[in-house]
């Protein structure tokens, strides 16, 4: 539609937050919750960013069954196990159990359909919905950040349905985008890949700072299996391109059952199908990241497990996303998915099986049904790293990997404490050639002054935009820890407003950082962990189901 045509509309909010993913929903309700009127746009029409549209289950914490870190997180697990046990017609054991794992998928004790977790925050919303308290505006994109001096004023968004403005005015924005990109939109000193080991002293940083260096992204994919059938797609156009392609840190060719293991870089087995042995059944690719386990339903509802296909094979890594013109953007994310189509046509024509009956698993079926699309593909690629604000405090390998704290048994305390998180450094193959990184670390806190801009005074961040380093942000980029960070920008948002303080007032000024503290408590969340050891690598989380019948 031409600019000259389009139609412009005004609205006003206390909040504003762009991008509906998991910091996003969980900034809307605290923010809600706490009396502010909230402006939710998204560019997507699904809300529930990496966990929905980029098809990525939950990643979580060894503890999420057992300690209560956020109240409201565990009301938004518990309804996603309610959800099952009234719609889904759940077999009679897996009903009972009161850790119902739908897809009994190893990185979770809850892996399950995106479908689920959309209708599950769309239940949370609507109550503040009904109330006019929040307005979500899906499928709306930033065209403009109007900034004056070091306050944002509003934004203008386009309707991508219809082509319209629409001009939002707010008091405190909130950045829950996938990329970071309000921050460059609005010129916020902000961070964009690898920093220099002179300016981090990190031990695993890099010597030379590199915006470019920026980790693998996955344009995932969903598939069940249904041996006796045949579903193979066409032949993708750079399938013999990436079939023959050798990357210079694996044992062999990019499409194969052997990838480099993460920790140790040693060969690792990785087929599709495995065995129900604790060997087996940890690194199989089928149970990594299952959302629908067939035998945990009635007979017949399910023909086959449903798996998300987020793996080392279809990781591109080849050229950035980020900070590079639109066009070179473009062609990253269609490569992206062109590896990812060529990757699952080679499963079904190409690939070694695991029965010793030659080669390919025709049976294999896209389900991009699951999804919400045609293609079999997500809606969006799954970015592991943006952008990130300069803060005011920059958590660091020093305050949570266990090597570079030879002194300490846990991770650094943090006096403005305003929630808790728990991942290891786990940093995947990088657009300079850059191996994995995945080491370990400590259960740690997540400072008020990370989340605080060193200059900008009305922006927050909600996700993995947060003030953290390359590093770090490998720790922080999981699904609990978005909640924790969004919950607590919202919540800050509301209690300046209500004490008509800058935000970084809250920081600087011991009896209202108290204040502030107790109103995240009172809201259920904890503020640090009890004494747990370190994440290591032997560390599951998943449970195994019985052997199929």
């Amino acid at each position: 539609m031409p600019a000259s045509t389009r139609i412009t509309r005004e609205m006003k909010t206390d909040v504003l937050i762009v991008g509906g993913g998991i910091g996003g929903i969980s900034a809307a309700l605290s923010a809600a919750e706490m009396g502010a009127d909230v402006v939710l746009a998204e560019e997507l029409d699904w809300l529930g960013g990496q966990l929905t549209a980029q098809g990525v289950p939950l990643d979580e914490y060894p503890w999420n069954e057992t300690v209560i870190f956020s109240r409201s997180y565990a009301q938004f697990r518990a309804q996603i196990r309610g959800f099952y046990r009234v719609h889904y017609p759940l077999a009679p054991a897996a009903r009972a159990n009161p850790l119902l794992n739908p897809g009994m998928g190893n990185v979770s004790t809850l892996c399950h359909e995106p479908r689920v977790s959309v209708q599950v925050i769309e239940a949370m919303l609507a109550p503040h919905q009904s109330s006019g308290r929040v307005r979500v505006l899906r499928e709306h994109k930033v065209e403009a950040v109007d900034v004056n001096g070091d306050r944002i004023s509003g934004i203008t968004l386009t309707n991508l349905k219809t082509g319209n403005r629409l001009s939002v005015a707010c008091r405190v924005i909130i950045d829950a985008t996938e990329t970071g990109e309000l921050l460059e939109l609005a010129k916020v000193e902000h961070v964009l890949g690898a920093e220099a080991q002179a300016t981090t002293g990190e031990p695993h940083a890099l010597e030379r700072a590199d915006p470019l260096n920026q980790p693998a992204i996955t344009w995932t994919f969903a598939a069940d299996y249904l041996p006796d059938e045949t579903h193979v797609i066409d032949k993708p156009a750079s399938y013999e391109q990436w079939k023959g392609e050798v990357p210079k840190l694996w044992p062999g060719p990019r499409f194969s059952w052997s990838v480099p293991d993460h920790v140790t870089h040693q060969p690792r087995a990785r087929p599709l199908f495995a065995g129900d042995s604790d060997e087996e059944y940890l690194f199989d690719l089928w149970h990594a990241r299952r959302l629908a386990y067939r035998l945990n339903f009635a007979p017949g509802a399910y023909r086959s497990d449903i798996t998300f296909a987020c793996w080392p094979q279809n990781e591109y890594w080849d050229k950035p996303a980020l900070g590079v013109p639109q066009s070179q953007a473009d062609t990253a994310l269609r490569e992206a998915q062109e590896l990812s189509l060529s990757f699952f046509y080679w499963m079904q024509t190409d690939a070694p099986r695991h029965d010793g009956k030659g080669t390919g698993y025709p049976g294999l079926r896209l389900r991009g049904d699951v999804l919400g699309t045609e293609t079999g593909l997500a809606k969006q690629a799954y970015y592991r790293e943006g952008r990130r604000i300069q803060a005011e405090f920059t958590l660091l390998e020093q305050h949570i990997g266990v090597a570079a704290r030879p002194n300490f048994t846990a991770a650094e305390t943090f006096p403005d404490s305003i929630g808790v998180a728990a991942y290891r450094i786990d940093l995947h193959y990088s657009t300079r050639g850059g191996d994995t990184v995945d080491i370990d670390t400590y259960p740690f806190q997540i400072p008020l002054g990370a989340l605080l801009p060193v200059r900008v005074d009305n922006l927050l961040p909600a996700c993995k935009n947060l003030g953290t380093t390359r590093i770090t942000n490998g720790a922080c980029r999981v699904h609990p820890a978005e909640w924790s960070i969004g919950e607590a920008s919202g919540a800050l948002a509301v209690f300046a407003l209500a004490k008509g303080v800058p935000m970084r007032a809250v920081r600087s000024d011991p009896s209202l950082l108290q204040e502030f503290q107790q109103v995240l408590m009172k809201r259920g969340v904890m503020l640090a962990w009890p004494a747990f050891g370190p994440l290591t690598a032997t560390a599951r989380i998943g449970y195994r189901p019985p052997p199929a019948s």
